[in-house]
C-alpha cells in the first residue's frame, strides 16, 4: 500500500472557535422587511473535544483511548489464548461481510472518484483551505517531491512486480475465460486491473478523507481530527459520544490498515534477508513450492522493525523522517534506474502507454462493475440438464483461483465422464462465482486496506497542503501520485513479464512467492556483485520504508487521541508501538501456517467497513459544507442592501 515516509510537526489546533469570537463567516442576520439579504447561518466550529487535565492521560481524550486500546487489547488476547477459533472466526466474518458488501465497496469508491471530479471542476475547485489571500505552505516543487515521497511505499515494494505478474495470470478477462493467462493476449487486462488498484480510484479515498480534514482545519479552525469532517452533518452531536466512536473507527482502522501493510513489508524484508545471508530457519518450505518467509521469520523481523520505529518516535529520530524519506527517495530512483538499464524499459514504455489507453476507456466500467455472490441453487439451475444431477461435484468451476484445464482435471466419478461440450457450459455456468470471487480477494481487499490508511494518509496530506486551492488538491494528490505509480508498475513489473514471456525466467518469477518476485526478477537481470549490493541496497529502502511508516502511523493515532495534537508524549507512543507490535505478531501467529497474512488480512477488511461509512458520510457531509459556504460567499458579494 502506498504510504507517506514524513510527519511535519505542526501547532496544536484550538478545538474549535470560542462561543464568544466573533464569527468569521457569516454576516449579521436581518429579514427582508429590515431591506437585507437574509445571512446564511454560520456553520458550526464549536467542537469540543474533552480532554484529561491531568494524569497519565493528560492531554488526550481519556473515552477515545481507552475504548480503542480496549478493541485492540481484546482482539490480540483473543488471538493470543484462542488462535484457531480467532482465524477461523474471521475468515467467517469476513466471508459473510463480502458477500453482504462487496457490491458497497466497489460502487461507493466509484462514487469517491467522480465526487472529486465535479468538486474540482465546479467552482468550488476555486475554494482556498486557509483564510482569504494565504499562500501555500510549501513551493509546488516540495510539494510534489512530498507527493512523490508518499508514492513510494511498502506496497509498491512488494507489489511492483507481485501485482502485474499475479493480474497476469488471474483478472477478470481471464476469469471469464476470454483469455488464457500468462500469454501475451492477458498483458493488456493485467494492467487494466493494475492501474485500477493503484490508480485515481485508490487515491480518490485517501483524498476524500484529506480534503475533508484540510477544508474544515484551514477554513474554519477546527481540530485535524476525524470527526471534524462530520460536524456538517451532526454539529453539537460530535461533542459527545458519536464524536468518540467516529475518532475510534479512524484510530482502529489506521492500526488495521498498518498492521497489514508492515506485515507485507516484513515478509518482504525476510525475503531480502535471506536472498542475502541464506539462513534457512527464517523460511518454511513445502515440496514443490518455492520458500516462504515462516513464522518464526516473519516474528523475528517484526520485533526488529517495530523495535526500531519505536525507538525512533520516542527519541527525537522521528524529526528526521524527512532525511530518511530523502534516502528512501534517492535508493528508489537507483532501483528504478537499475530496471531502466538492465530491464524491459522499451517493453515497459509500450505498455505504460497501450495500458493508460485501456484503462481510460474501460474507466467507467472498471469504476462500477460489482458482482454478486453466486449461490448453489443458481449455479445448479444454470447448468446444462445432463450436468445438474452432479452440481455438487462440479463446484471446482466456481473456484476463481483454477482454471478450465485445472477444473476439468480435478474432476472424478461421472463428473470426469461428462463430453467437453457439457463441461465447457458447466464452467460457464460458474463465471459469476469466479467472477465475485477474484473480485473480493482483489479490488474489495485494496479497497478496503485503502480506506483503513485512508486516516494516516489523509491527515499527511492535509498537513502539507494548506494554502491549496481545493483543485490543486484533488488534481495534485489523485493523479499525480497515481501516474507516478503506474509509472512504477510497468517498468518493474513489464520488466518481470518481460522475462516470462520471452522464456527467460522460466517460470522462476511467477513461481516465487509475491514478497519474493522482486528479488526473483533482479536474479533474473543482473548476477555477481552488483546483484548483491542492489539486494542489500533493498532490504535497507523496506527497512527504512517500514520504520517511517510505522513511526508515523503511531503519531497518527496518538494525533487522534489527543484530538487533533501532534505534540503527544513518549509513553504513549510506546504503548501504542507495542500495541501495533501484538496486533501484527499475534494475528501472524494465529493464522493458518500456509497463509500467514490471512487473519490480518480477514481483519482489516472488518474492521475498515465502519470507516467506509464514515467516509460515505464525509462524501455528503463535504457537499453540504461547500454548498453552504458558496452561499455565504454570493451574500457577502451582495453587500448592499436589497432594492
Amino acid at each position: 500500500m502506498i504510504r507517506p515516509h514524513m510527519w511535519f510537526g505542526a501547532k496544536p489546533k484550538p478545538a474549535g472557535r470560542s462561543k464568544t469570537e466573533p464569527s468569521k463567516l457569516g454576516r449579521p442576520k436581518a429579514n427582508k422587511q429590515q431591506g437585507y439579504i437574509m445571512a446564511p447561518k454560520d456553520p458550526f466550529t464549536d467542537l469540543e473535544i474533552a480532554k484529561a487535565p491531568s494524569g497519565f492521560y493528560e492531554g488526550n481524550s481519556l473515552p477515545i483511548a481507552l475504548i480503542s486500546k480496549s478493541i485492540m487489547v481484546g482482539l490480540v488476547l483473543w488471538a493470543l489464548i484462542w488462535p484457531g477459533n480467532a482465524n477461523s472466526t474471521l475468515g467467517s466474518w469476513n466471508f459473510r461481510l463480502l458477500e453482504s458488501f462487496n457490491t458497497f465497496y466497489i460502487i461507493i469508491v466509484g462514487l469517491f472518484f467522480f465526487f472529486l471530479a465535479a468538486v474540482a471542476i465546479l467552482p468550488t475547485g476555486k475554494r482556498v483551505m486557509g483564510v482569504p489571500g494565504e499562500k501555500p505552505e510549501f513551493s509546488n516543487f516540495s510539494w510534489f517531491s512530498m507527493m512523490f515521497g508518499a508514492g513510494l511505499g511498502v506496497g509498491l515494494m512488494v507489489f511492483a512486480t507481485a501485482e502485474p505478474i499475479g493480474l497476469w495470470g488471474s483478472n477478470p478477462v481471464v476469469v471469464a475465460g476470454d483469455v488464457t493467462g500468462n500469454t501475451e493476449e492477458a498483458l493488456q487486462s493485467a494492467y487494466r486491473y493494475t492501474f485500477l488498484h493503484y490508480g485515481f480510484h485508490a487515491w480518490a479515498i485517501y483524498v476524500i478523507t484529506g480534503l475533508s480534514l484540510a477544508y474544515y482545519a484551514y477554513t474554519r479552525e477546527m481540530p485535524l481530527t476525524i470527526r471534524s469532517a462530520l460536524t456538517p452533518l451532526f454539529g453539537k452531536l460530535l461533542n459527545g459520544f458519536l464524536g468518540h466512536v467516529v475518532d475510534v473507527l479512524g484510530v482502529v482502522a489506521t492500526i488495521l490498515g498498518v498492521s497489514v501493510t508492515i506485515g507485507y513489508g516484513v515478509s518482504q524484508f525476510i525475503d531480502g534477508v535471506y536472498a542475502i545471508t541464506g539462513m534457512e530457519w527464517m523460511m518454511t518450505t513445502e515440496e514443490g513450492a518455492a520458500p516462504a518467509p515462516g513464522k518464526v521469520g516473519l516474528i523475528a523481523g517484526l520485533v526488529v522493525i517495530m523495535g526500531l520505529s519505536i525507538i525512533s518516535a520516542v527519541s527525537g529520530v522521528g524529526r528526521g523522517v524527512k532525511y530518511l524519506s530523502n534516502l528512501n527517495l534517492v535508493l528508489s530512483l537507483i532501483l528504478l534506474l537499475t530496471f531502466v538499464i538492465f530491464g524491459s524499459f522499451l517493453f515497459a514504455m509500450t505498455t505504460y502507454g497501450t495500458a493508460m489507453v485501456d484503462y481510460i476507456l474501460n474507466f467507467l466500467a472498471l469504476s462500477f462493475e460489482a458482482y454478486g455472490p453466486q449461490d448453489a441453487a443458481a449455479f445448479a439451475a444454470a447448468l446444462p440438464a445432463d450436468a445438474q444431477p452432479l452440481a455438487d461435484s462440479l463446484k471446482g468451476a466456481q473456484n476463481a483461483w483454477g482454471s478450465f484445464d485445472g477444473f476439468v482435471s480435478g474432476l472424478e466419478g461421472e463428473a470426469a465422464t461428462l463430453p467437453p461440450e457439457t463441461l465447457a457450459a458447466v464452467y460457464e455456468a460458474g463465471s459469476q462465482g469466479r467472477l465475485f470471487g477474484w473480485q473480493a480477494g482483489w479490488t474489495t481487499f485494496y479497497w478496503a486496506w485503502w480506506i483503513a490508511f485512508s486516516p494516516f494518509v489523509g491527515l499527511f496530506l492535509a498537513r502539507i497542503s494548506k494554502g491549496r486551492s481545493v483543485r490543486e488538491f484533488i488534481v495534485g494528490c489523485v493523479f499525480a501520485p497515481a501516474l507516478v505509480c503506474f509509472a512504477w508498475m510497468t517498468i518493474l513489473g513489464g520488466t518481470a513479464i518481460d522475462l516470462e514471456l520471452t522464456g527467460g525466467a522460466n517460470g522462476a518469477i511467477t513461481g516465487a512467492s509475491n514478497t519474493a518476485k522482486l528479488f526473483v526478477t533482479l536474479g533474473q537481470m543482473i548476477e555477481g556483485g552488483l546483484l548483491s549490493a542492489l539486494t542489500i541496497m533493498c532490504v535497507v529502502l523496506i527497512m527504512t520504508f517500514l520504520v517511517t511508516s510505522a513511526d508515523s502511523g503511531i503519531l497518527v493515532m496518538n494525533t487522534i487521541m489527543s484530538g487533533g495534537d501532534a505534540q503527544t508524549g513518549n509513553k504513549h507512543k510506546i504503548i501504542w508501538g507495542l500495541i501495533l507490535t501484538a496486533v501484527i505478531g499475534t494475528l501472524i501467529v494465529a493464522a493458518g501456517e500456509n497463509n500467514p497474512m490471512d487473519a490480518l488480512r480477514n481483519a482489516m477488511i472488518i474492521g475498515a467497513l465502519p470507516f467506509t461509512m464514515v467516509m460515505g458520510l464525509m462524501m455528503v457531509a463535504l457537499t453540504k459544507a461547500l454548498y453552504r459556504d458558496g452561499l455565504r460567499d454570493k451574500h457577502a458579494s451582495a453587500g448592499a442592501p436589497a432594492e
